[in-house]
């Protein structure tokens, strides 16, 4: 394990008053190093999707690690009710696999002592979006683009013109992806969603 710096120490003066100090030593007084709450217990950074199945999992009475990593394995995210979790758990590379398997036993360990809330910070799902590269203009103040959206009724994407990414504008989970319907008008983004 890594030693963390404090970020700053605790001394006590000649009359018992608690000081704060950057340096270690402070004239011969004797001091404590002083942490934050994040270096003490670092904070898993999940998509509200993921935090939203994690949750699901601690309320069906599951007590051990082993029976959390089973119920998400058996789902396979084929019924849809870990399939979040079980791709950040199981569809990585092996050492990536590895890696998330470790950081979410931790977090199931410090379940004991905090609640899910207090060590797992809510990241925004980020996806790619192919767009206009300059804003389109429209009447009004906001900054409208046109988005490129898959129309059911067409054989190829169209452009919906919208100041927000569009409920119907097609998703790439990778740049490569979205590269590929791209032209010399157009980029691709990446931008925060929610899941679908």
């Amino acid at each position: 394990m890594r030693e963390l710096k404090p970020v700053a120490y605790l001394q006590l003066d000649i009359h018992g008053k608690e000081m704060v100090h950057i340096e270690k030593d402070m004239n011969g007084y004797e001091t404590k190093p002083l942490y934050t709450a994040e270096q003490l217990q670092p904070r898993v950074r999940m998509t509200r999707a993921e935090f939203d199945e994690f949750k699901k999992l601690l309320s069906v009475g599951i007590s051990t690690i082993y029976e959390a990593f089973d119920v998400i394995d058996s789902d396979r995210g084929e019924m849809d009710e870990f399939e979040h979790l079980y791709n950040r758990l199981f569809t990585n590379t092996v050492n990536e696999q590895a890696k998330n398997q470790i950081e979410f036993s931790k977090l199931w360990d410090s379940l004991a002592t905090c609640s899910a809330e207090e060590t797992i910070e809510i990241v925004p799902d980020m996806k790619w979006f192919v767009r206009s590269k300059k804003v389109v203009k429209v009447v009004g103040e906001n900054n409208y683009y046109a988005w490129l959206f898959d129309n059911d009724y067409l054989d190829v994407p169209e452009h919906m013109i919208s100041d927000v990414i569009p409920p119907l504008a097609m998703i790439f989970d990778t740049k490569e992806e979205a590269e590929e319907w791209r032209n010399p008008l157009t980029e691709a983004v990446l931008l925060p969603v929610e899941v679908h």
